[in-house]
């Protein structure tokens, strides 16, 4: 029965349970308790543990080594969604100390399977929007990496913070603007839309667009921010129409 299947009184018993279980596996360094969990099939089970792992290592200084440990060894594991879960117990203590867990996703950003890589992407959107200074200089380094998945998962990966601060991603996506791979350019474009719709965002991308070199990125760049405010219209700061009216006014 997954997380969702049941009552509310049945989940608030669970997550206790799972909190539980957790802060006893790791004071006493047995991963038989951690491996369950990590490992289920239900998406909401394993976040649900990892969060926990997380709160864990804020609240209670005397275990920070001992996760820290523990996420090394079940890095290690054959099982994909073991790997997955600890790249997102290590983006829930990189929201406050991106350092002590940074080999964590440069080992995650490589995995042969495509859900750990995905949860690389996850971690870096919410570690780059609560901590984004130390983040964003990991990220700039893959940024030029030979592997075009490699370019286009760190792309991905900064668009959260762009969404209340575009002025720090953007000197990072302009460095792609050339990129070659359809893929990369693609998900550039796409990220520029999804960082242009709130408040104050508009203005400042299309700035920083009247810079760039690659007028072909440029165009399609703005043809997605202009699409971006119809499809997202209740969530956008302007309508299509005043994007389509500041573009032709601000924009030559």
């Amino acid at each position: 029965m997954g997380f969702y299947d049941l009552s509310k009184s049945e989940r608030v018993q669970l997550v206790n349970t799972i909190n539980r279980e957790i802060y006893e596996a790791v004071s006493s360094t047995q991963l038989n308790g951690i491996h369950p969990y990590f490992s289920d099939e239900d998406t909401y089970i394993r976040k649900t543990a990892y969060l926990s792992i997380g709160k864990l290592y804020r609240t209670t200084e005397e275990v920070r080594t001992k996760i820290l440990e523990i996420l090394d060894i079940l890095l290690k594991s054959d099982n994909p969604k073991i790997r997955q879960t600890t790249i997102n117990t290590a983006g829930e203590i990189g929201m406050q100390n991106f350092e002590v867990v940074r080999q964590f996703f440069e080992v995650g950003l490589f995995d042969d399977h495509h859900s750990v890589r995905n949860a690389v992407i996850g971690s870096v959107k919410k570690m780059a929007a609560k901590n984004p200074t130390p983040t964003l200089k990991w990220a700039k380094n893959y940024l030029e990496h030979p592997d075009k998945e490699i370019r286009r998962e760190i792309c991905h990966g900064i668009e959260l913070r762009g969404r209340t601060h575009p002025q720090d991603i953007l000197p990072l996506l302009e460095k792609l603007q050339h990129d070659k791979t359809l893929r990369v350019r693609n998900t550039l474009i796409h990220v520029l839309g999804q960082i242009a719709y709130k408040k104050g965002c508009l203005e400042t991308v299309i700035g920083a667009l009247k810079t760039w070199e690659d007028t072909e990125l440029v165009r399609s760049a703005l043809d997605e921010i202009v699409d971006v405010h119809h499809r997202y219209a209740k969530f956008a700061f302007f309508s299509q129409q005043q994007v389509i009216t500041y573009i032709d006014q601000n924009f030559s």
